[in-house]
């Protein structure tokens, strides 16, 4: 566990089995394709484009920190960060 990546978004491990994407910080279809990616956990990645259309993703949000920032998602981050790291819950 102590060697598990981490979510950077929730802070939580990333133990082997668990559901995991790859997110790129500029969505593929704005541009980026080919581009940097993080590695979190699926609850997360699911609760991101939830959230947040690829436009203002591309626009606004194209960094772990101003994901982060915003609002409604440091209120998910913080209380499923407090979850299990293996918890993977659905996304409403």
């Amino acid at each position: 566990m102590a060697d598990d990546p981490i979510c950077p978004l929730c802070l939580r491990p990333i133990p082997p089995g668990v559901p995991q994407s790859r997110h790129h910080l500029i969505p593929k279809l704005r541009g980026g394709k080919g581009g940097e990616t993080v590695l979190l956990h699926h609850v997360c990645h699911k609760t991101i484009h939830k959230t947040l259309t690829e436009t203002e993703l591309a626009r606004n949000f194209a960094t772990v920190e101003a994901l982060r920032a915003h609002p409604d998602l440091r209120r998910f981050f913080d209380w499923v960060g407090r979850r299990p790291p293996g918890w993977t819950g659905k996304v409403r």
